[in-house]
């Protein structure tokens, strides 16, 4: 992705219907499984550890009930 790509991305409302994730967990699911973007990618834009975001990601996908 390119700067302007991570400047003017857009994180859609549906993305927070599941309660069970929290905002974090929801925008790493999204930005990793629907843009394509790297752990480290969605690290920097949001100012995270890469551990941070991976853990937030197992977590999210655990408690959706995927592997």
């Amino acid at each position: 992705m390119s700067y302007y790509e991570k400047t003017s991305l857009a994180i859609p409302s549906y993305i927070f219907r599941n309660r069970d994730l929290s905002v974090l967990e929801a925008i790493t699911v999204y930005l990793h499984d629907k843009k394509g973007m790297k752990y480290a990618e969605i690290a920097r834009l949001l100012n995270r550890n890469d551990r941070t975001i991976w853990t937030s990601y197992q977590r999210a996908k655990k408690k959706m009930g995927v592997k």
